[in-house]
C-alpha cells in the first residue's frame, strides 16, 4: 500500500470536485478537466503537497493563475485530512495535511518490512539487462566496476517495481582481442624457459599474463609439443576461461552475480551468425560490394551501411553482435537494456537498425551510456595505463576502499556524468564520507535498540503506541521522507536513475542524524519513548531496504 499515493489521489479528487463545482456555478469555463499535477515540495513551508493546476488552466479559463487558484480553493469542501490550503507565488496551491497519514506510513513500513517501496508497475514484463561485458583478456578495471554497480542496482530496482529481470555478461571470447591475448599468454609461457623469446608488440604486458603462464605451465607442461595453431587455440580457450573465472570471482566479491555468462564462441559454434545472415538475405537487406557482404542498415536509420562479411570472408564484430541480440529476443525478452561506455555510442544506430530488420521494434533495444571514471588521490588524478600493464583493477579498488564505498561512490552520480572518485574520502571514517554517513545512521539505530533491550524495554509495535506523540519538526520530516520511498524507487527504475536512491539514502540519513541530535529516545517519558522507538525502527527498515537496493551492507555496529 502506497500511503503517499493514496493521499495524492484523494487530493486530486478534492481538486477535481472543486473544478467541477466552479464550472457548474459559472465561475470557471474549461473545455475539459486536465490531469491534475501534485508533487511533494522540497521546502516543507510549502506544505505536504503542491499543485500547479491553476497555472495549467489559467490560459483556457481566461483568468490569471492566482484568480483561478482562488476559485478552486473557494469551491473546496471541508475535508478532515486537510488542515490548511494556501495560495502561493504565481498561483500554486499548497496543501497542509493532518499527521494521520504519516502515522499510517509507519504502520505500513512495519507490516511490509523490506518489501516497503515495492510495486507491480512492471507487471512481469521481461527485461534483459546486459552490463560490464568486458573482454576476457584481463582483470576488470574501475570503469567495469562502475558499470557493475550501476547495472546491478538497476536490476534490483527493476525487480522491486515488478519487472522480470535477467542479467547477462557477454563474453567476447572469439574476437581479435582474444587472439592477441592468446599470443601474449603463449609468449609468456615460452619465456619461462626462454627469456629471450619475443613478446608480441601489440600484446598484453600486464603481470597477470605471467601469472597465468606459470599456472598454464604447471597444468600443461607439454604444451609446446602442439603445433603453433593448435597451441594458440588452446591458449585462447584456456586463457579466456581462466579470465572469466577471475572476473566472476571479482564480481562476486563486489556482490554482483549474473544469471548468465553468454559465450560468443558458442554463438559461432551454433551457427547463429549464419542464421542471422540468412534472415537478412531472405528479406533482401544484403548486397555485395568490393567482395564484401553488406547490410542495408541505412534502410532503418543508420548513418551508413555495415559490412557483415569482409572480403577475406571473415565476420565483422557487428555480425556477432547482431546474432547475439537476435538470440536475446528469441528468448522472449521484450526489452533489451545494454550499459555501454562512451566509446560505443556509435554502435547504437547499427544495432537498432538490425533489430528492426529482424522484425522487432526499435525501442526493443535501449542503450545507457556510462561515462568514464577518474581516480583521485591527494587531489591528483591517478594514472591508469592499460597498454603499459599498470592499470588499477576493480579488485585493487575494492581492496583499498571496500565494496560498500566503491559501490556508493559510483552510484552517487548519474551514469551519464563523468565521475571523479576521491580515494582518500572513500576510506574516511567521518560524516564527510557519504557511505559512512548512511551506514552510521543504520548502526546508530541498532545501538538504540540494543540499549533499549539492555534497559528491559520491549520494542513496541506501531499499533501499541501513541503515534500522536510524534509531532516535532524532525520527526515529521523523517516520516515525510519515508513516505516518498515508493515513488522514488519507481522513478529511479523507470527513468534509469539509480543515483536517486543513493541521494535518497543520504537525505534520509541526514534527517535521522538531525532527529538524533534534537530528540532523545530512551530518556523520555514512556509514551514518547515508545513512539520514537517505532519511528527509529521504521527508519532502520527503510535504510536497510535502500542499502540493499544499492548492494551495500547495513551494519549494526561501526
Amino acid at each position: 500500500m502506497n500511503v503517499a499515493l493514496q493521499q495524492k489521489e484523494k487530493l486530486q479528487g478534492v481538486i477535481r470536485e472543486a473544478l467541477l463545482r466552479a464550472q457548474s456555478r459559472g465561475e470557471l469555463s474549461l473545455p475539459e478537466i486536465p490531469e491534475i499535477g501534485l508533487e511533494i515540495p522540497r521546502d516543507t513551508s510549502h506544505g505536504d503537497f503542491a499543485s500547479n493546476i491553476a497555472l495549467v488552466t489559467a490560459k483556457k479559463a481566461k483568468k490569471s493563475p492566482r484568480d483561478v487558484a482562488a476559485i478552486i480553493v473557494g469551491n473546496m469542501e471541508a475535508e478532515g485530512f486537510i488542515e490548511d490550503v494556501q495560495i502561493a507565488g504565481p498561483g500554486f496551491i499548497n496543501f497542509f495535511l493532518s499527521n494521520e497519514w504519516l502515522y499510517e506510513i509507519l504502520k505500513v513500513i512495519e507490516a511490509q518490512g523490506l518489501a516497503y517501496g515495492n510495486c507491480s508497475h512492471g507487471q512481469g514484463e521481461k527485461i534483459l539487462l546486459e552490463f560490464v561485458s568486458a573482454n576476457p583478456v584481463g582483470p576488470l578495471n574501475v570503469v567495469n566496476a562502475r558499470a557493475a554497480a550501476v547495472g546491478d542496482t538497476l536490476a534490483r530496482l527493476f525487480r522491486a517495481v515488478g519487472y522480470t529481470v535477467g542479467t547477462e555478461f557477454y563474453v567476447n571470447d572469439a574476437g581479435n582481442q582474444a587472439d592477441i591475448f592468446a599470443r601474449s599468454l603463449e609468449a609468456r609461457y615460452q619465456q619461462i624457459d626462454n627469456p629471450n623469446y619475443p613478446f608480441p608488440t601489440e600484446g598484453y604486458p600486464g603481470d597477470y599474463v605471467k601469472t597465468l603462464a606459470l599456472r598454464l605451465k604447471e597444468e600443461h607442461p607439454n604444451l609446446l609439443e602442439l603445433e603453433w595453431d593448435e597451441r594458440i587455440a588452446f591458449c585462447k580457450k584456456w586463457g579466456t576461461d581462466q579470465m572469466v573465472e577471475w572476473q566472476k570471482a571479482d564480481l562476486a566479491n563486489y556482490d554482483v552475480h549474473f544469471d548468465l555468462w553468454f559465450r560468443e564462441r558458442e554463438l559461432h559454434a551454433a551457427g547463429a551468425l549464419e542464421e542471422v545472415i540468412a534472415e537478412f538475405d531472405k528479406k533482401g537487406y544484403l548486397y555485395t560490394n568490393e567482395d564484401a557482404l553488406w547490410f542495408r542498415s541505412t534502410d532503418f536509420g543508420d548513418d551508413k551501411d555495415r559490412v557483415i562479411i569482409k572480403s577475406d570472408k571473415t565476420y565483422t564484430y557487428v555480425t556477432a553482435d547482431i546474432a547475439y541480440h537476435y538470440d536475446k529476443l528469441k528468448r522472449g525478452y521484450t526489452k533489451l537494456i545494454n550499459i555501454w561506455g562512451p566509446d560505443h555510442h556509435g554502435y547504437i544506430g547499427r544495432m537498432k537498425a538490425a533489430i528492426q530488420a529482424l522484425g522487432y521494434p526499435a525501442d526493443s533495444l535501449e542503450v545507457l551510456i556510462l561515462q568514464y571514471v577518474a581516480l583521485l588521490r591527494d587531489g591528483q588524478q591517478v594514472k591508469m595505463s592499460k597498454r603499459a600493464g599498470e592499470f588499477i583493477t576493480m579488485q585493487d579498488l575494492v581492496d583499498e576502499v571496500g565494496k560498500d564505498a566503491a559501490r556508493f561512490f559510483f552510484l552517487i552520480r548519474s551514469p551519464e556524468s563523468h565521475l571523479d572518485f576521491d580515494l582518500d574520502l572513500a576510506v574516511e571514517q567521518s560524516n564527510e564520507n557519504p557511505v559512512f554517513y548512511v551506514q552510521y545512521a543504520h548502526a546508530r539505530i541498532s545501538s538504540i535498540m540494543r540499549q533499549a533491550e539492555e534497559a528491559g524495554v520491549t520494542i513496541p509495535t506501531a499499533a501499541d503506541v501513541s503515534l500522536e506523540c510524534l509531532k516535532e519538526e524532525s520527526e515529521i520530516a523523517l516520516m515525510k521522507k519515508m513516505a516518498e520511498l515508493p515513488e522514488e524507487i519507481l522513478i529511479a527504475a523507470v527513468q534509469r536513475e539509480p543515483h536517486r536512491i543513493a541521494r535518497y539514502a543520504l537525505d534520509l540519513a541526514s534527517l535521522f542524524h538531525s532527529f538524533y541530535t534534537h530528540c532523545h529516545v530512551l530518556g523520555e517519558q514512556e509514551d514518547v519513548r515508545d513512539a520514537r522507538l517505532v519511528l527509529a525502527k521504521c527508519v532502520q527498515i527503510v535504510l536497510k531496504k535502500i542499502l540493499h537496493v544499492l548492494g551495500i551492507d547495513a551494519p549494526d555496529q561501526m
